[in-house]
């Protein structure tokens, strides 16, 4: 089906037409190239040159339109009905996509591993423990999944910068970094936390997520696109009681969540965080001994309203959400998936 220019047609279709993306540089030199003009694909000319940070006059936008004039596109009638379609066509599919996992030996990090490989992504796999990283390699390729793995400390600048190098040695790209490894705190009073025990989840919990965006960040930003993922707790927006360093690093990624998503958002990166309560993995099934050892168990915890707690296989579906293009006007948000913990 041939169509002439009009109104609805949109900056997507413009861009892939040689004649149109021709004119569009000789008249919008400053923004045709930018990420903002891929992220207003769906958007017509009219509605790009009414955005505030657009600043195009009426009569370079006149002049522009009437030089598109003159040019066919050639669409088809699936293209024309995709308002209507949108959502039914962008299926969670992550083809193609390079996707770095932290902490993907176990838990929410390995079940986030296995789907998105199975939906054809290539996964790079980051864990401090060798050998349960390895095992979820395994598990990846035992579903036809590709991917390798690096053991790394993600609170060392020196292993962050070697397995997003390597990323890019192999891949020659980043798409996703689901910034997933942590640690908790022992059960104990705020003033009986050491130092070392505060550096300690510090240093993983939150310079760990620090590191590893700020090394994929330069990479996305060369790239001129990217998807971050951190994960976050419900102690992101919440206290939990005598959990007051593990508490101080959750708000902490929220924190960095949020400043990276506002300074990168014209650049064609998203960044988001998810919040998970309590989650059956190793890390949490150390909790009721835990807290038995402490002589102590908070009368608030726990207080899963749904009455269990989440299986990984449930927070992998949320990330995989987030990691797809389904989720493209998503980014500074903090994704609470707790049960009705925090309710």
């Amino acid at each position: 089906m041939t169509l002439v220019y009009n109104e609805n047609i949109k900056i997507g279709q413009l861009l892939e037409n040689e004649e149109a993306y021709k004119i569009l540089t000789r008249y919008l030199p400053e923004y045709v190239n930018e990420p903002l003009f891929k992220m207003a694909s769906n958007f017509t000319l009219n509605q790009l040159s009414a955005l505030p940070q657009v600043n195009i006059s009426s009569n370079v936008l006149d002049s522009l339109k009437l030089d598109l004039s003159t040019i066919s596109f050639e669409t088809n009638t699936a293209i024309t009905k995709n308002e209507v379609s949108n959502s039914e066509s962008r299926p969670l599919t992550h083809a193609g996509k390079v996707i770095i996992i932290t902490g993907a030996g176990s838990g929410i990090g390995r079940a986030s591993s296995i789907k998105l490989a199975a939906r054809g992504g290539k996964v790079v796999l980051v864990d401090f423990n060798e050998k349960s990283g390895r095992e979820t390699l395994d598990l990846v390729k035992s579903f036809g999944g590709e991917g390798f793995f690096v053991q790394a400390d993600v609170s060392k600048s020196v292993d962050v910068k070697y397995y997003v190098q390597k990323t890019v040695d192999t891949y020659g790209k980043i798409d996703v970094l689901f910034n997933n490894a942590g640690i908790m705190q022992r059960f104990q009073r705020f003033q009986d936390i050491s130092e070392e025990e505060f550096s300690r989840v510090i240093d993983v919990n939150l310079k760990g997520i620090f590191l590893g965006m700020k090394y994929v960040l330069q990479v996305m930003d060369r790239q001129g696109y990217g998807n971050i993922i951190n994960t976050a707790s419900t102690t992101a927006i919440r206290a939990e009681h005598s959990l007051a360093s593990y508490t101080a690093s959750k708000h902490g990624v929220a924190g960095l969540t949020k400043a990276a998503a506002i300074e990168y958002v014209r650049k064609g990166i998203r960044v988001n965080a998810i919040c998970p309560g309590g989650v059956a993995t190793s890390m949490t099934a150390a909790v009721p001994q835990e807290l038995e050892e402490s002589g102590y168990k908070p009368e608030e915890f726990p207080n899963m309203r749904i009455g269990r707690f989440a299986e990984p296989e449930e927070l992998a579906e949320i990330v995989a959400f987030l990691a797809s293009d389904a989720s493209s006007y998503m980014t500074g948000s903090i994704v609470l998936a707790d049960g009705g913990l925090t309710l």
